[in-house]
């Protein structure tokens, strides 16, 4: 398999990020410990440097510390103590709902209230801490919100983040504060996680374990990918603009990938010959989870930040599942050794 250089991978890029390294904002990370957070708190690591400690905090389900790659430990603290941060200037990334999954196994009662109370929380300490501008990580489950043909968790999970998108909007609405709202449909990136639901890393799991590349699907899928550290440029971009107000757009990459596709460039990306195997294809309707990129394209464009091959997203990706999986190795043979 080929090895992926860290070096190649660009970090925060483009205006929003110079503009967010020489100004003195504190950025307030919420739902630090997922996917989304964890890769931002490194991009933001790897921006500030030796400010980073001062500049940024991280918030979560519960008080703890996050172990990043490189030794870097971040403190998080319980999401409920947010309103308790000193006032100044500050940036806050609202990145923490409970997901789709969650609405399977949940009454829906007790998921609208868990997941309003997460938005209250946050939507209710903007004021007091002295935010400027919040990012809302939205999802493109809420385009099926109306959609009486989508799954009822997938309705319900797409409506409560269009509700959340519209309170946070009509914040921004008021003065001078900003919004960039992401209705995301496919990232990539280093601390992916579900490693075993989420098709890109099923097919480079199977790259790694020198298996086929399996492929379950028997209709059209596509899937259109974004870097983690693409979309945060981009949303530094918003939320440093002298410009006010809500901006909201969907994330795509440069185009949508039909999910065969994805699996033959896995392979080739990371230097395997594995076959790719599907079953026959059905004459079921194509599933398309992809946004439209014309609003995101303009604002990378106006911010500077470059595009991102989808063989460049494989191998980041990749280096990260392999490190992950050299970490586990080790600690089990360690502890096999004791």
């Amino acid at each position: 398999m080929t090895s992926p250089r860290a070096d190649r991978f660009p970090g925060l890029t483009g205006a929003g990020a110079g503009r967010l390294a020489a100004s003195d904002l504190r950025v307030v990370v919420v739902g630090a410990g997922g996917w989304l957070g964890l890769a931002t708190l490194e991009l933001l690591h790897g921006l500030l440097g030796a400010d980073f400690h001062r500049r940024v905090r991280a918030f979560g389900s519960n008080s703890r510390t996050l172990r990043l790659r490189g030794g870097l430990e971040v403190e998080q603290s319980a999401a409920q103590d947010l309103r308790h941060l000193p006032g100044a200037p500050s940036l806050i990334l609202h990145l923490a709902y409970l997901t789709q999954e969650k609405a399977k196994t949940m009454s829906v009662e007790a998921y609208e209230a868990a997941n309003r109370a997460i938005s209250t929380n946050v939507l209710e300490a903007l004021d007091p801490i002295g935010a400027t501008g919040v990012f809302v990580a939205s999802s493109g489950a809420a385009y099926a919100a109306d959609d009486p043909g989508a799954p009822d968790s997938l309705r319900l999970y797409g409506s409560l983040k269009r509700e959340d998108e519209r309170a946070f909007a009509a914040w921004a609405g008021q003065g001078d504060r900003r919004a960039a709202i992401a209705r995301i449909f496919n990232l990539s990136g280093p601390y992916i996680n579900k490693t075993s639901s989420y098709a890109l890393a099923c097919f480079i799991n199977d790259v790694l374990a020198r298996r086929p590349v399996s492929v379950g699907a028997t209709r059209p899928v596509y899937r259109s990918y974004v870097p983690i550290s693409q979309l945060m440029s981009v949303v530094f971009g918003v939320l440093t603009d002298e410009q006010p107000g809500p901006v909201s757009f969907d994330t795509a990459g440069e185009r949508a990938h039909e999910i065969g596709e994805v699996a033959a460039e896995v392979a080739s990306a990371l230097g395997s010959d594995a076959p790719v195997l599907r079953p026959p294809l059905s004459s079921e309707a194509a599933d398309r989870y992809v946004g439209d990129g014309v609003r995101y394209d303009e604002l990378r464009l106006r911010y500077g930040v470059g595009s991102a091959s989808f063989a460049d997203q494989i191998l980041e990706t990749a280096q990260f599942m392999t490190e992950s999986f050299q970490t586990l190795h080790a600690s089990q043979k360690s502890a096999r050794d004791e």
